[in-house]
């Protein structure tokens, strides 16, 4: 039995569910449209080319959270779960995260993404340990702040390490699948990093160290790398 962590967007669903969700926002007209489409653009462009200022970001994307009562914020997300998530969902994302459950591996997924927006995508897949980043909760409401470490590039293995502290877990014959350069801390701390439809520099980068390079966009999951 292994422990198998996985990111969550680009990788066990297509497309980015930040990213979504601040679309959404704009859809359904709670948030300024001019003003929060171009800010949540340039956000995902900075991410993907690896110069997110990750606080810079939070004060932007937690604030419709503190802005709201946290009954219309349940409304909503329910919405853009149904609607805007379930056909993200991709069948060899699942069949993956079936194949570990079957060898007896525990399941975890880490994201950047906050829990708010995450916890019932991860649920879909019958996953229940998450690690993400955590908007502050005081009095029934969101604050506007994070709570502890964003979990972000490093942010993500200091989030790891401080989890595997309380759990029987180790890093021994551990997997990570993801899609993204900015999770490189945490793929090279893991036996089997997997990059799962890569960005181009994860994917220069597992080329030239020879990691797995799998998709999870088609019809069947590939399961040539499993050990």
């Amino acid at each position: 039995m292994s422990l198998a962590i996985f990111d969550l967007d680009n990788t066990l669903i297509g497309d980015d569910s930040d990213y979504l969700w601040g679309q959404f926002l704009v859809d359904q007209g709670i948030v300024d449209q001019a003003y929060y489409e171009a800010a949540n653009a340039k956000f995902y462009d900075d991410y993907r080319q690896g110069t997110l200022d990750i606080n810079e970001f939070l004060r932007f994307s937690l604030k419709p959270l503190a802005d709201h009562s946290f009954d219309k914020l349940q409304q909503w997300r329910a919405q853009f779960v149904e609607t805007i998530i379930k056909p993200k969902l991709l069948k060899p994302a699942q069949q993956l995260v079936d194949k570990h459950r079957e060898r007896g591996d525990t399941l975890l997924v880490i994201t950047a993404t906050n829990r708010f927006v995450t916890e019932p995508i991860v649920n879909l897949y019958g996953i229940s340990q998450l690690l993400a980043t955590t908007p502050e909760f005081i009095d029934g409401r969101y604050t506007g702040n994070v709570s502890g470490i964003p979990c972000f590039q490093q942010g993500k293995v200091t989030q790891l390490e401080a989890w595997l502290q309380n759990s029987t877990e180790t890093l021994v014959d551990s997997w990570f699948y993801s899609d993204s350069h900015n999770d490189l801390p945490l793929l090279q701390r893991v036996t089997y990093p997997v990059a799962v439809n890569p960005d181009e520099k994860l994917a220069s980068f597992a080329e030239n160290v020879g990691w797995p390079i799998i998709s999870l966009r088609g019809e069947e999951c590939p399961s040539h790398h499993f050990k």
